[in-house]
Parts: structure tokens; sequence; C-alpha cells
């Protein structure tokens, strides 16, 4: 019978942060089989070392300067397609991870998760499997089980995102030239259509939904 370890698989770890890629090749290459072949600290990055070391998988962060991990991963699985991409990230919304499903994601682990199931996991996608953390694993089942969210108007963003900014309605109002009932009728439909009840709740939920960019100092 052929031992788990009898074939090596190649990894290229892209995360921003020297330390965490000093830990990542620090475990893994003191798991048998498993060898670290480079390291990048961007997007951009990542693809290039991806082309030029063809690696069997890739443990992709979400969110790097310079580029992020979802579009990193869309252009290594067009240029490298018989590398696997795995997100490993702190972010768990459901726009996070859709994004990195739609990319071309073979899995979506968070940064909290075991070196036990790390380097299962890294083994899993090196053979074409996919593998989801328990808990992304069920967002996704509940985002794919959601009826379709009626999209936000034009305006119904525009408020919404100045109220992400920390804008009163009074502001708003003066910003966009409405006045401040027209406002809360747009924040009132916003809610609706989102199912919840307080601006918080909403600004939150149109993050996870993709109809409002996270906040871009958020890293992970």
């Amino acid at each position: 019978m052929t031992g788990q370890a009898s074939v090596t698989v190649t990894v290229l770890l892209a995360d921003d942060h020297p330390v965490v890629r000093e830990g990542l090749r620090g475990m893994l290459d003191a798991e048998p089989g498993i060898t670290v072949v480079a390291e990048a600290a961007s997007g951009p990055e990542a693809v290039v070392m991806a082309r030029q070391y063809r690696p069997q998988v890739v443990l992709m962060d979400l969110r790097m300067p310079g580029g992020d991990g979802v579009a990193a991963t869309a252009d290594i699985r067009a240029e490298v397609p018989a590398t696997r991409v795995i997100v490993l990230t702190t972010y768990e919304t459901d726009a996070d991870i859709i994004r990195a499903v739609e990319a071309g994601a073979s899995g979506y682990l968070l940064k909290d998760t075991t070196r036990r199931d790390l380097v299962g996991a890294i083994r899993a996608a090196a053979r074409g499997e996919t593998v989801l953390a328990p808990a992304v694993a069920g967002r996704l089942v509940s985002h794919l089980r959601r009826p379709p969210a009626e999209p936000l108007s034009g305006r119904e963003t525009e408020v919404l995102a100045l109220v992400a900014a920390g804008n009163t309605n009074a502001e708003i109002g003066r910003t966009l030239f409405i006045g401040e009932a027209t406002v809360k009728t747009h924040l009132l439909r916003a809610f609706a259509k989102l199912g919840v009840s307080d601006r918080t709740a909403a600004v939150t939920k149109a993050i996870e939904r993709g109809m409002l960019p996270a906040p871009g100092t958020d890293r992970g």
C-alpha cells in the first residue's frame, strides 16, 4: 500500500506577513511529503511565483496590499490550471467566501485551523478535492439555499455607503442634495431588502452580500 508521504506535494505560501509565512514554512517543512518551494508577499507576486515554480498547492491570504488573494487566485487558475489554491484567512463573510470560490479556489480555511487539518487539506487539494472549514461550508450552503436578494437601488447604495462612512442622516442629505426624510425613506427600503432593522446591521449585511465594499483598512 502506498504511504501518504510517498509523493511530495509542492506548496507556495502567499501572505503579506513575514511571521505568518515563516510559521507556515516551519510547520510544513517538518511534514514528510510536503515541500514549500516559494513565498510571496502579495497577490501579483504570488501569480509570478506560481508561474515560475508551478506548485501543486498555493496557500493564499485573502487580503494583501498591492493586490488581493481573490484576483491572484483567478489569475493563477487561468495561467497555471494544474495548481490548486487554498484560501487561508481570518475572514469568513459570505461575500469573501463566494468571491474566492467563484475565482476558482479549491479550498477556504480559517487561520485558526489545526496543523493536522491544514496538512490534510493540502494533501486533499493536491488530489483535486475541495476543502472547506466547517464554518465556511455551513455559510456556503446557507448562501446557496437563500432566495436571491433584491438588489439595492443606486441611491440606496449611496446612502448606505455614507452610513458606513459614519455620516448622520442630515449629513447624508446635504451630501446627496436630498431631504433628511428622503434619506430615511431610502434607509427603510434598504432595511426591508436586507432583512434588518437598523443602520449597523444594514451596513454589515450589505458588505457580507457584496453590495458594499469591505473597509479598505482591513487586512488578513
